[in-house]
């Protein structure tokens, strides 16, 4: 799971070099899609939350984050800013569950925001901040997605991602065909190269991990799952790194291990509290 997640950075930078950004992102879901229509059904009394979420997580999301892939060329650096999502997430939750909180997720929170600041004076990151911004921006929409599958829970994992897949692409149509006309027309003569890449996004990180991820939230106990997670960013910089030939410098070493400090005391506080609280296995 965390080798697909880290994986995916690159394979996702292909895609939008390749194929205009949004319609990178249609194709995408339009497969995710494919692969989980089977699974597509109504499910009673969750068709609100299920369309919610499609058009944030399959819409929205991927309009953020493949806008920030397309005008960045340093994606290291976008791999540390993705980590807010874990921080966004639990501002959110006490925002509307009221959640309290003590010191020290408080210092996670503070932690993972400064390390992503340092990304800001670093040299080799210094053309990056329009796509850290957009990377923020995705990382909040995936923590508003976060608190909205909360009230999904007995959903089958193929259904809600055939819902994400269905509103995906029935959101980034329009905005494909109003932004990127040309593309769109020549939908048929899209290098099968590039197909490949948004296929592996599709099938490896959405489908295969997000599923991993719930198959083994659903077996055991979330303070062990969640700090085995915490290896996909890891894997990203270090491969991004390595595919695309980008610095990591001493200050977006510290930036990303400040960050990683930070979502990690979140993460294993947060796990603890759930199981503390109630034994949840999510």
């Amino acid at each position: 799971m965390n080798v697909l997640w880290g994986l995916n950075i690159v394979a996702a930078k292909m895609a939008v070099d390749l194929i205009a950004p949004v319609t990178a992102a249609l194709l995408r879901q339009a497969i995710v899609l494919l692969v989980c229509i089977t699974a597509l059904r109504i499910i009673r009394g969750k068709m609100l939350a299920l369309t919610a979420l499609g058009l944030l997580s399959g819409c929205a999301f991927y309009v953020a984050v493949n806008l920030s892939l397309a005008i960045s060329d340093n994606v290291s650096a976008l791999a540390i800013a993705g980590q807010l999502g874990v921080p966004f997430s639990l501002i959110l939750a006490v925002i509307v569950f009221r959640e309290r909180i003590r010191w020290p997720r408080i210092a996670g929170i503070l932690l993972s925001f400064a390390g992503v600041v340092l990304l800001v004076f670093d040299p080799a990151a210094a053309n990056e901040i329009p796509g850290i911004a957009l990377t923020a921006i995705a990382s909040a929409i995936w923590a508003c997605c976060s608190l909205i599958q909360r009230s999904l829970r007995g959903v089958p994992v193929l259904t809600i991602y055939a819902w994400v897949g269905f509103w995906g692409t029935a959101g980034l149509l329009p905005i494909a065909l109003h932004w990127e006309p040309a593309t769109m027309r020549d939908l048929g003569s899209i290098p099968l190269a590039a197909l490949a890449w948004v296929a592996f996004s599709a099938i490896g990180s959405t489908v295969a991990g997000q599923g991993a991820m719930s198959w083994l939230l659903q077996r055991h106990p979330v303070n062990l799952v969640t700090p085995l997670t915490l290896a996909a960013p890891v894997v990203s910089v270090v491969v991004a790194a390595f595919w695309f030939g980008t610095p990591v410098t001493w200050l977006m070493a510290a930036g990303g291990g400040i960050a990683m400090l930070g979502v990690s005391i979140v993460a294993l506080r947060s796990a603890s509290r759930t199981n503390l609280d109630g034994g949840e296995k999510r």
